[in-house]
């Protein structure tokens, strides 16, 4: 029971530090996203290609989500990956709304209610072959394709990127 309620608790905070508004002190300029987002051409399957470590995905391997339009406006998110230890599919499904209608860039995402969570498009491929997510206190951040693999001028030129806005690159995890 101590320990159920240990985890629970944890959880707690962990979102609610993460989920921190966007005028958190971090020293740094606010967090820049793309002008504007076509939520249809968004949605469907995107692959992992790397991320910051973070607990919730602990032991994931060949991480992908699906984003498909709920009756309701919303976004219904499939996360999945394989686990480390054993092979197992695991997955968490959640839902995401826009936050900021003029470029619906903005988003919040939910796995478990109340708790949410940024989820800022910075950046986009033209075609919408490949997207970055980030959080305006830089604690996360990936980088998404519609397809499992980068080419490396791509990957490394999108890590310069995101330097300028404030995020490591050396602790991305490429996957």
């Amino acid at each position: 029971m101590k320990v159920t309620l240990f985890c629970i608790l944890f959880a707690v905070v962990a979102v609610c530090l993460s989920s921190r508004s966007a005028r958190a002190d971090t020293g740094l300029p606010p967090l820049q996203t793309v002008p504007q987002v076509d939520l249809k051409s968004y949605l469907g399957q995107w692959y992992e290609i790397a991320r910051y470590p973070n607990w919730f995905q602990k032991g994931c391997l060949e991480s992908s989500a699906s984003y498909a339009l709920r009756d309701d406006g919303d976004i219904e998110v499939l996360n999945r990956c394989k686990d480390s230890e054993d092979g197992r599919q695991r997955q968490a499904k959640g839902h995401a709304w826009v936050v900021d209608n003029a470029s619906n860039a903005k988003l919040k995402v939910s796995f478990f209610w109340p708790f949410r969570g940024d989820y800022w498009i910075i950046e986009l491929g033209r075609e919408y072959e490949y997207a970055v997510i980030g959080t305006p206190n830089r604690k996360y951040f990936w980088i998404l394709s519609r397809t499992r693999s980068m080419d490396d001028s791509l990957y490394a030129a999108i890590l310069q990127r995101a330097k300028q806005q404030g995020f490591d690159p050396g602790l991305v995890v490429r996957n």
